[in-house]
């Protein structure tokens, strides 16, 4: 058992997520509406510890009318307990999870015991399959993965992944070094990769939606 898995983010239109220097200010006002709507039609929000780490986010519902209630639990999966004590992950405003391994430190995974609950899944690199079917029998339905694109990728690879929505900005951001929407090792041949059917596009403001359904 898993939890249906959104993949979402904003790009670029030659698939950045963000620039060589960590910038990303992509998305216009409609579309952080629309990411806000998203979260709060779900039952939790994942990121990987190096988007973590990089934007300090809330990964609250904020841009819009909402109670503290229609907050997603919050998921951050970090295989070396590297997540900082004063982030506003560790806050008040939602539950957080803290995904890591067994062979973390254990004082670090006793300190964020006290701020989170945390899940330990496998043994040197947290176990997707494993973390998705923990997180089932939690109760959680609906996932919205918000990247970065290393765990974008890793999510695809393990077959975790059932729609992807991009927000593509007309913009182009270039730099080899520049982080794409996944990464990861990538595949050898183009027949193996991961297949998607287009099931809506649309305009909004001056940016493009595209949502995909893995198949």
């Amino acid at each position: 058992m898993k939890p249906h898995v959104i993949l979402n983010a904003a790009m670029t239109l030659d698939g950045k997520i963000a620039t060589r220097t960590g910038s990303s200010e992509i998305s216009g006002k409609e579309d952080l509406i629309r990411v806000h709507k998203l979260r709060k039609d779900m039952d939790a929000i994942m990121v990987g510890i190096n988007t973590l780490l990089a934007d300090d986010p809330r990964l609250t519902v904020h841009k819009i009318e909402a109670d503290p209630e229609d907050n997603p639990v919050r998921i951050v999966v970090d295989s070396k307990a590297r997540t900082p004590l004063n982030f506003r992950i560790l806050n008040n405003d939602a539950p957080t999870i803290i995904a890591t391994t067994e062979n973390t430190d254990p004082e670090k995974t006793e300190a964020l015991e006290k701020k989170a609950t945390v899940l330990k899944c496998g043994k040197d690199r947290v176990d997707l399959k494993s973390l998705m079917n923990e997180l089932s029998k939690t109760g959680i339905k609906t996932l919205m993965l918000e990247g970065g694109s290393t765990l974008n990728y890793s999510m695809l690879e393990n077959g975790l992944v059932d729609e992807v929505r991009v927000c593509v900005a007309p913009m182009i951001a270039g730099g080899s070094n520049a982080k794409t929407l996944v990464d990861g090792e990538g595949i050898d041949k183009m027949k193996d990769a991961v297949k998607l059917k287009l099931k809506k596009s649309y305009g909004l403001g001056e940016d493009l939606i595209l949502e995909y359904d893995v198949i």
